[in-house]
């Protein structure tokens, strides 16, 4: 799969399971949308490797509120010092599906 880069600002949604997410632009988002059936696991989740401020990890995005969210775990904005409201650089890979 193509690589992806873009800028995104972090959000905290504080639902039931408040978290970290970098919400993706819509040429990327519609990108996503267009291979998600050739790359989901299940229940919509597509398997990602990203990169920000060279820190590399993996994790699984989700659509949400008419785009995909990029989850950013703690350890990740921790090395990354990053929070929400930053204005990040992603790089990123769609992972294949592990079946």
């Amino acid at each position: 799969m193509s690589p992806f880069s873009f800028e995104a600002e972090v959000i905290h949604w504080r639902g039931p399971s408040p978290f970290f997410f970098a919400p993706l632009p819509a040429p990327e988002a519609e990108e996503i949308r267009r291979i998600s059936k050739r790359v989901t696991y299940g229940w919509g989740m597509i398997p990602v490797e990203g990169v920000i401020n060279g820190v590399v990890f993996t994790t699984a995005m989700f659509a949400r509120e008419g785009t995909y969210f990029l989850p950013l775990k703690a350890a990740v904005r921790k090395k990354a010092n990053v929070t929400a409201g930053d204005r990040i650089a992603v790089e990123m890979k769609v992972q294949p599906a592990q079946r």
